[in-house]
């Protein structure tokens, strides 16, 4: 398709597709904080607890293209 291999698209949506995910689930855990009138502390938690998964994917990716070096 235009061009591109499978692996090319597929890196593509991983990094592109999955980054603009993230920064919705961002959007959303803040939009529940605001809600639920978490204050300073509990806006902090939330975000900590909830992005837990997403600093995981964001470090493997960076420890991924920093090995292939």
């Amino acid at each position: 398709m235009f061009g591109l291999t499978e692996e090319q698209i597929s890196d593509f949506g991983m990094t592109f597709g999955v980054g603009a995910f993230m920064l919705f689930m961002l959007f959303i855990i803040g939009e529940i904080a605001w809600k639920s009138k978490a204050g300073k502390t509990g806006t902090i938690v939330l975000f900590f607890v909830l992005s837990f998964g997403m600093i995981g994917f964001i470090t493997k990716t960076i420890l991924e293209k920093l090995w292939r070096m």
